[in-house]
């Protein structure tokens, strides 16, 4: 029969191994918030901004029935 001690120790081994899972989580969302601001970047120094805002007032004009 386990005594006190030893589920201390597993509850001691989980928080670690938990603790590692969190840092590795919480890293996650950082790197792909700073690889999309690359891109976005990239975009805007390629003038993608305007090419988007081209087709945007072509495809509003085409459903209005001017363009």
């Amino acid at each position: 029969m386990p005594d006190a001690c030893d589920k201390r120790k597993g509850v001691e081994i989980m928080t670690a191994e938990s603790e590692k899972n969190v840092n590795r989580v919480r890293v996650a969302p950082f790197v792909i918030i700073l690889f999309f601001l690359i891109i976005g970047i990239f975009g805007i120094m390629t003038g993608e901004v305007g090419r988007v805002l081209e087709q945007a007032v072509q495809v509003c004009l085409s459903c209005i029935g001017i363009g």
